[in-house]
């Protein structure tokens, strides 16, 4: 089964659904192959070993989900896939399109940021922030509204520091869902048992790459208003590397240097932002208008 998404075309063995199918040359040869094999548990010989489930090398990660699978990511062409038994599907596509895609990415020697991209005109804003932020209900605000959403949770950015195409979904919490009148119904969970659904954009997928003009670190305290807090000079690097997608990969993969270059090059072409909000309540639909108003402001 072939598929397209972040640019690349993927033949795997597991179904995919988040992505776009590719029915049109079913001979072309795929940039990543996803299959299922027997992976050692012992980690990666020659890597270093960052935690009890992940081990790094330059050209390959071994990642073990309890319960779940382990993957092992090679030279940023091959996923293998070693499922627990009995493990459903979708628990391994969670895993699958999260952590090791992000890896993947890495190695292909993208900048991974871990936010949601939306297209604003003829560019497009990354939302970032810790979990629980609001990323993803922000991000399900805008597309309400009509704005199209280029990717969910995992951005990689180019050399040209073009965010590129993920796939023609987001993830919404039921009270996500509930607060925008989405009804979930008909909805797959992200995994069983999980209050959490995979929403298809259909036509309000930004499919094409799109520069980065503006990238705002959500946040939320005790204050009254929405608060906005320009980042200038040398914060701006410490703020993009903390907001890099699973960062600790990059301790094994000795590809510091190459994403600090990255970094440093998405910096100098955005507007770099805190966005706070107050801690009582989400108003989700102001938070919208001063971000618009906000990059009005800073085009």
């Amino acid at each position: 089964m072939q598929y397209t998404g972040y640019n690349l075309l993927f033949q795997s063995d597991i179904p995919l659904p988040e992505l776009l199918s590719h029915e049109s040359d079913k001979n072309a040869l795929p940039d990543v192959a996803i299959r299922f094999a027997t992976i050692g548990s012992d980690g990666l010989p020659d890597g270093k070993q960052l935690g009890p489930f992940l081990w790094v090398s330059a050209k390959e990660l071994w990642l073990q989900i309890p319960k779940v699978a382990r993957f092992l990511v090679q030279g940023g062409n091959t996923i293998l896939i070693d499922p627990e038994p009995g493990i459903d599907e979708d628990s391994l596509r969670v895993f699958l399109l999260g952590s090791a895609l992000g890896a993947l990415l890495f190695q292909r020697g993208y900048l991974v940021i871990h936010g949601n991209a939306i297209q604003i005109g003829n560019q497009c804003m990354v939302c970032v922030g810790q979990s629980g932020a609001g990323k993803s209900t922000l991000a399900a605000g805008f597309m309400k509204r009509g704005y199209p959403i280029l990717a969910d949770d995992v951005v990689p950015v180019d050399k040209a520091c073009n965010a590129l195409p993920g796939f023609p979904r987001i993830k919404i919490w039921q009270d996500v869902a509930d607060h925008l009148k989405i009804d979930t119904s008909g909805l797959r969970r992200i995994r069983p048992n999980i209050e959490k659904f995979n929403y298809p954009l259909q036509q309000q997928f930004a499919a094409e790459p799109l520069p980065i003009r503006w990238i705002y670190i959500l946040g939320s305290e005790n204050i009254n208003n929405i608060r906005f807090e320009p980042i200038q000079g040398m914060q701006r690097y410490p703020l993009l590397y903390n907001n890099t997608y699973r960062a600790r990969y990059l301790e094994g993969m000795e590809i510091k240097p190459l994403h600090l270059q990255l970094c440093g090059k998405l910096a100098s072409k955005i507007r770099l932002a805190r966005a706070t909000r107050s801690k009582s309540g989400f108003a989700l639909d102001q938070l919208i208008d001063h971000l618009l108003a906000d990059m009005a402001s800073n085009p």
